[in-house]
């Protein structure tokens, strides 16, 4: 089984990015064990089996959650645990 677990700044409302991706690997990965926790200011750090796969701290981006979902079904298939480097586009407007 894999286990991914997610942790999010609640303060900052990273908690629906997190109902997001996990609802994109359960989609593809069903039997995943997703685990979300509040966690540190401006923080979404994604591990795989406890391994860091992406971290928004260090790259103040968001993962792609379509790539996450990439490495779930990979670990699930007896690959190994790879990095995610694709992120989801900035947006940004002034009003």
């Amino acid at each position: 089984m894999v286990h991914l677990d997610v942790e999010y700044c609640a303060t900052c409302g990273h908690d629906i990015k997190f109902y997001d991706l996990k609802k994109v690997v359960l989609n593809r990965v069903p039997e995943t064990k997703v685990q979300g926790t509040p966690g540190r200011q401006g923080s979404f750090e994604v591990e795989v089996n406890k391994q860091l796969i992406y971290s928004k701290l260090q790259t103040l981006a968001f993962p792609d959650f379509d790539e996450v979902a990439d490495i779930v079904e990979e670990v699930a298939d007896g690959g190994s645990v790879r990095k995610a480097y694709k992120q989801q586009p900035i947006t940004c407007s002034i009003m």
